[in-house]
């Protein structure tokens, strides 16, 4: 597999620090709110890079980390008047119903920032001690950028750049050494959540706590590190700088980072009023044409979102059912015979497959991805649906589903059962049909529509789905 190193700036063949297995560590949510379109498109993108890793063989482990300690939590929990704990597990849960509504996987491991102080202080701690940080006067603790001569690396920036792009340039507070240094530990403030430490109570910055979960499950090097463009500067930048400080290795092999949203061709932006949650999306338009969506273009390449491209990704998931639903319409009625060709057929469904796999090994072109896929529905649509054949309609269900599983596509496929007046409405329309009651069966068809019950005769039978 090919992959686009954000260090190197080019692309690089893929290879794990130990044999068939591979660590991913992804910048999850800092929940004070449910999360925004945004935000969806990295936890969707490396949702589709681990399943097809998994496709190939490895094994993954996959970590991505929930922030609930926060000036933003702190903020909004003391608006509300509850704690930020109460905040956290509130956002956390309505994280986990909607990244299963668009079918996001739970990583192997879910790791929260103040479940992990132990594991900060240490790392701080071994920062000061190798001259890389220093404790203020005040019981703050900060990085001390210059001394690392690597600072800049990922981002490509220079100091001036650095400066004016600080986290804290906002607040520049007089106890640093250097604007540019950062926060590692904020001492507490009135009404603030804080922990004991070497340095008095506080709470931990932001970017010591990816650094601290990191290392924490998946070691000192990493295999891939991952999340959205807007976090190349400063925290990434500013987690291999902590890491490699503390540790003299390299923080990760491949770092990959998925490209911006724009919405209607203008750049996200609450100002802007064009910033919306995914929540509020799928309330309108469901929650797979979102994932669709972000996946229908090469992960580092911009997205637009409009309601025309969300209707259009409706639409195409639309066609992937019904694809699938006529492959088990088909399976319901076919038969033993095999088609003279069917090796043929076998061997073209097969030339989708490797189409697919080399969009997906060339740095995870979903775009060229979903291509084949709907390449191999007009296969299974022209050779397949109608063949008969229960083996040929098996052997195209199958690479249909080994292919959209990897897209985590295709996954709200249950229609519903229907109860017993419609089965007996569609039996009675099917028995007016065959006495030529034309009348009859038209007044039924009508009857199960305005139930939201759709009919379609076929050669094999009578189908149906909901509208």
């Amino acid at each position: 597999m090919q992959i686009y190193n954000s260090m190197t700036r080019k692309k690089e063949t893929f290879k794990p620090i130990h044999d068939g297995k591979v660590g991913i560590y992804a910048c999850g949510p800092t929940v004070y709110n449910y999360f925004h379109i945004g935000n969806a498109r990295p936890f969707i993108t490396f949702d589709v890079l681990r399943r097809q890793l998994e496709r190939e063989g490895y094994e993954v482990t996959f970590v991505q980390n929930f922030t609930d300690i926060d000036d933003k939590m702190i903020r909004r929990a003391n608006e509300e008047g509850i704690t930020v704990k109460e905040l956290a597990d509130r956002f956390i849960n309505e994280y986990y119903k909607d990244a299963k509504a668009l079918g996001i996987r739970p990583a192997t491991v879910h790791p929260k920032a103040t479940e992990h102080i132990p594991e900060i202080i240490a790392l701080i701690t071994k920062l000061i001690e190798n001259g890389h940080a220093y404790a203020s006067p005040s019981g703050d603790v900060y990085y001390r950028v210059s001394a690392f001569l690597g600072y800049g690396k990922l981002s490509g920036q220079n100091a001036d750049d650095r400066e004016n792009g600080a986290s804290e340039r906002l607040n520049v507070d007089t106890d640093k050494e250097s604007p540019e240094d950062f926060a590692l530990w904020k001492a507490q403030k009135p009404g603030e959540p804080a922990w004991d430490s070497p340095w008095g109570k506080g709470r931990p910055g932001w970017h010591i706590e990816c650094s601290a979960m990191a290392g924490r499950y998946l070691g000192k090097t990493i295999d891939i590190h991952c999340g959205g463009q807007d976090l190349i500067f400063p925290h990434h930048e500013n987690e291999i700088a902590q890491s490699e400080c503390c540790n003299g290795v390299p923080f990760a092999n491949y770092w990959m980072h998925n490209g911006y949203i724009n919405v209607d061709n203008v750049k996200m932006s609450k100002s802007l009023g064009n910033f919306f949650t995914v929540r509020e999306v799928a309330e309108k338009f469901g929650y797979e044409p979102i994932r669709y969506l972000m996946i229908s273009s090469q992960y580092r390449s911009p997205i637009n979102y409009s309601i025309d491209i969300i209707e259009q990704c409706k639409a195409a998931l639309e066609r992937l059912y019904t694809c699938r639903d006529n492959l088990d319409f088909a399976l319901e009625n076919a038969g033993d015979s095999v088609p003279d060709n069917a090796d043929q057929i076998k061997a073209q469904l097969d030339s989708r497959r490797e189409q697919f796999i080399k969009a997906m090994d060339d740095d995870l072109n979903t775009a060229d991805g979903i291509s084949a896929v709907f390449e191999l529905v007009k296969d299974i649509n022209v050779n397949v649906i109608n063949s008969g054949s229960k083996e040929l309609v098996e052997y195209a269900a199958k690479l249909f589903d080994e292919l959209t599983g990897v897209l985590g596509l295709v996954y709200n496929r249950d229609k519903g059962s229907l109860d017993d007046e419609i089965e007996a409405l569609i039996e009675a329309r099917t028995k007016a049909r065959a006495e030529k009651n034309w009348a009859e069966a038209d007044r039924i068809r009508d009857e199960l529509k305005a139930q939201g019950i759709v009919l379609e005769d076929t050669a094999q039978g009578v189908k149906w789905h909901r509208e």
